[in-house]
């Protein structure tokens, strides 16, 4: 099959140099077994390259069986995997047959191949040497003809020196590497790509074609898209859905670019300013951008809550939470050793006033709230011994309990923490 019936029959759109590499590599592996590992960013079609690769395979006729290793909890990989005999854990009430098992004589795609467990992993590199395997619960050996091809969004190399991956494993699934390069580094594919998409909407829903204007098609091709042709074919049916009018500018354009992703930049494309009705667009972008920082910053507030009542709700209720981490739903803060819990919690508490509050008035303190021991007018120190004797002698008298100290001085205790620091690096 050359490039062209290749693309036609998989809906791979684009003439880059890079895209013609990627598809020819297609066509050398996949009359082989060899394992192969697909490399990309997130969202550039990692899972249309795997299938591809299955489909033009003597195992065509056989299962091509997908499996989003990021997306099983660690604890149930292994079962999700290998399988599971009945009892073998809790909640095991019946005989469980794995993905591997079910791909037999046909193909098995371990997508985000990155996130696997470390002990998934040597059980892994088990089936990739010999094709054997077993059951969790189960010491009887069995043995699996499926195809492997992994994908990552990741590092392997950097995340088998960081200890978060077996060298072994990479070597093994890396015998052949097809690396997907991201939107931006083959631009000259984003604009038949993104007609492509909408053509598919108009269809899809019954609408009639957009075509864009020189400004829109400009637009397209300078926009960083950092989410690739996810994000691409995501922009395209909004243009489709939500826009009216056959004509598409860039004014139309720019309030479905995010361009929001870890790593890359907002990229978001000026509007060239012509008119009054310009200018009133551009203020609307300008407010529906505060009001999605200012979601966002709410968000970041509700989820520092959550961190509050998990480190005042004590480690026993969780522990399958590491000792040394402290997990929100969505991030993971580092604890340090020499805080304890209730003196982290108000310092949580203190960075969640400032994203309301800012940081006036923080490190003010009110005199009438010095308690008497604080009140000596006689032989007047500096400014400097003063408050070193200030925090030594409230310590003290609250037995070291910063937090009691601090709010006797009438200070936060974050600005407690920095003063003590000061002080241990003087001394």
């Amino acid at each position: 099959m050359d490039r062209a019936a290749l693309q036609e029959r998989f809906g791979i759109v684009g003439s880059s140099q890079a895209l013609m590499q990627v598809l020819d590599r297609v066509r050398q592996v996949a009359r082989t077994d060899i394992t192969v590992l697909v490399e990309g960013e997130s969202g550039v079609g990692k899972e249309l390259i795997a299938h591809a690769v299955h489909e033009l395979s003597p195992r065509k006729h056989g299962p091509f069986i997908i499996v989003n290793c990021g997306a099983i909890p660690e604890g149930l990989i292994e079962s999700e995997l290998f399988g599971a005999e009945k009892g073998a854990y809790t909640g095991a009430t019946e005989r469980r047959t794995g993905y591997f098992e079910g791909a037999d004589k046909g193909t098995i795609f371990l997508d985000e191949i990155g996130e696997m467990p470390l002990a998934a992993q040597v059980r892994l590199l088990r089936v990739l040497e010999s094709g054997q395997f077993s059951r969790v619960g189960s010491n009887q050996t069995r043995t699996t003809d499926a195809r492997i091809i992994a994908a990552t969004n990741k590092d392997l190399g950097r995340e088998v020196q960081a200890g978060r991956f077996r060298e072994d494993l990479y070597y093994r699934l890396s015998t052949v590497r097809i690396s997907l390069p991201p939107l931006r580094e083959r631009k000259e594919d984003i604009l038949p790509l993104f007609e492509s998409f909408v053509f598919q909407s108009a269809q899809k829903y019954n609408s009639s074609r957009r075509t864009l204007d020189a400004s829109a098609r400009d637009l397209v091709r300078r926009y960083a898209w950092p989410g690739n042709v996810r994000e691409l074919r995501n922009v395209a049916e909004q243009t489709v859905v939500l826009l009216r009018g056959e004509s598409v500018s860039a004014a139309d354009l720019q309030p479905f670019l995010r361009g929001v992703t870890a790593g890359t930049g907002t990229e978001l494309m000026p509007i060239a300013r012509t008119g009054e009705a310009d200018e009133t667009r551009e203020r609307e972008l300008i407010y529906r951008a505060l009001l999605e920082l200012r979601h966002e910053m709410r968000d970041v507030k509700e989820e520092m809550s959550k961190l509050v009542e998990l480190i005042r709700g004590g480690f026993a209720a969780r522990p399958s939470i590491e000792p040394n981490t402290l997990a929100g739903s969505n991030f993971v803060v580092v604890r340090k050793p020499e805080e304890d819990e209730e003196d982290y919690a108000s310092y949580i508490e203190d960075v969640i006033y400032e994203i309301e509050n800012g940081d006036e008035g923080e490190d003010e303190a009110d005199d009438s709230a010095l308690p008497d021991f604080m009140t000596n007018t006689q032989a007047l120190p500096t400014l400097e011994d003063a408050e070193h004797e200030l925090i030594t002698r409230a310590l003290k008298q609250f037995e070291g309990n910063r937090r009691q100290a601090a709010k006797a001085l009438g200070i936060s205790e974050r600005t407690l923490y920095r003063k003590l620091k000061e002080i241990d690096e003087e001394l």
